[in-house]
């Protein structure tokens, strides 16, 4: 069975996620640790579980949901997972970071592209690539069918839904993934966002004012 852990880091409180299975692997998602701090919490949560990270992997690139990344793929030799129109969003990364005056270390490329409708795996475990691009162009989100949770990024939140004025923002574009792509999903699904709370899909189709 796969256990999740979800940290809050750097000034935009952005989520950061460790999913492990039984065997310890485990796959880093959106590392958003900005300081030595938050780098220290999430290698100890790693070492203090004897965890074996072996993928890491962007649901999109933002700044805030790439500050990590360079860390994490240098203390465990990881190349970076996103989807290939990711690309144009890494290219503007520091200009990001000097916009917001935050600290940045540059991520490392794209090495190894997430194609939606195709599957990526965890050891034995395996999550769904859903293609949900709006909040920007090649934003993903990781389905698991067995353990009924999504991780999506910052397309989808409780009660609400991802920016769509950054640059390569979509709105009409996010509103048809999330109908397309995530409101297909079983209405128990439980969704985990770039930001906030847990919520589900049963949820959101109810009570969010962005998608009535």
């Amino acid at each position: 069975m796969l256990q999740l852990q979800k940290f809050t880091f750097n000034p935009m409180q952005e989520n950061t996620y460790i999913v492990y299975n039984d065997a310890k692997q485990a796959m880093i998602i959106d590392p958003g640790c900005y300081d030595v701090m938050e780098q220290n919490i999430l290698s100890t949560f790693i070492s203090k579980n004897d965890l074996n990270p072996v993928l890491l992997v962007n649901t999109h690139c933002h700044i805030d949901h790439i500050f990590g990344n360079a860390y994490v793929s240098q203390l465990y030799n990881l190349p970076l997972h996103a989807h290939k129109e990711e690309e144009k969003i890494v290219d503007l990364d520091e200009i990001s970071a000097t916009r917001w005056q935050l600290n940045y270390t540059k991520s490392p490329r794209i090495s190894t592209y997430l194609v939606e409708n195709t599957l990526l795996k965890l050891g034995n475990d395996e999550f769904e690539i859903r293609f949900v691009p709006g909040h920007s162009p090649g934003s993903v989100a990781l389905y698991n069918a067995e353990n009924n949770f999504c991780i999506v990024g910052d397309a989808l939140f409780n009660n609400s839904i991802g920016r769509t004025d950054l640059p390569f923002g979509n709105h009409e574009q996010l509103l048809l993934s999330i109908r397309t792509q995530l409101f297909t999903l079983p209405e128990n699904t439980q969704i985990y966002s770039g930001h906030g709370s847990v919520t589900t899909i049963a949820k959101e189709k109810t009570s969010n004012p962005f998608l009535k």
